[in-house]
């Protein structure tokens, strides 16, 4: 669908929601760790979990040591690092393996990165992420390095917003949406998940699969998402508004 609508309020009754991070809840930045989280965002996450008899999650790109540097939201589940990592809302967490392919690949990426400027990489527990928002021109490269490590590698790559992530196969945000969604806590009702990238767009298709929908947030683009918000602001006013 690449124009679709707003959500209607009652969208929420029932449901489980999922929110993903950047672009969703906070601005993109130029680096990630160069965003600004609003002041009233865990107390609003907290409301909503409240309302929602804990059917809320986090599900995003970054690392959950990430997340946890830059908001503190007890008794709420979150998904990091694109599906790898997973924590539930009382405090249990899913341990993370690493490929042992994954530290070579890891090693072209950094010598890489290192020959020009403008490219940020990012480390995670079971990924690495080449972030070229600061080299638009060097998009090309950065495509074609990571799908040549994938192969040699038997990993995958991420394709995002300005960003390319390497990735053991077998793990992404629709993946850690259909893993939550068996928890006893999240079992029956229907799974929303909002997000704004390409990366989202596996979480929207299995949103849908399980009687769901989507939320695209930002301008119309043909996605899986059945509804749309158009800016992280106005993700912020129906979420206050459901709250």
């Amino acid at each position: 669908m690449s124009d679709a609508s707003p959500p209607p309020r009652s969208l929420l009754e029932g449901a489980a929601l999922f929110l993903d991070f950047d672009g969703t809840l906070v601005e993109l930045a130029e680096a990630p760790e160069a965003i600004c989280v609003p002041g009233d965002l865990a107390p609003l996450l907290a409301r909503l979990a409240d309302r929602l008899a804990g059917r809320l999650a986090i599900v995003s790109g970054r690392a959950l040591a990430d997340l946890d540097r830059h908001m503190s939201c007890p008794g709420i589940a979150f998904s990091g690092s694109h599906g790898l990592e997973l924590r539930l809302a009382d405090g249990t967490a899913v341990p993370v393996v690493r490929p042992a392919s994954f530290d070579r690949a890891r090693n072209e990426i950094m010598r890489f990165a290192v020959s020009d400027g403008g490219l940020l990489v990012e480390e995670k527990p079971a990924s690495i992420a080449l972030h070229f928002r600061q080299a638009p021109e060097r998009e090309v490269e950065v495509a074609a390095l990571m799908d040549g490590l994938a192969d040699r590698f038997g990993l995958v790559v991420q394709h995002g917003k300005m960003v390319a992530e390497l990735r053991p196969a077998g793990a992404d945000k629709g993946e850690a949406l259909r893993t939550l969604m068996r928890e006893p806590a999240f079992a029956g009702a229907r799974p929303v998940f909002v997000g704004d990238d390409l990366t989202d767009e596996h979480a929207f298709e299995a949103a849908a699969a399980l009687g769901g929908a989507g939320i695209l947030v930002g301008p119309p683009r043909e996605t899986a998402a059945r509804y749309r918000l158009a800016s992280v602001e106005g993700v912020a006013d129906w979420l206050r508004a459901a709250a």
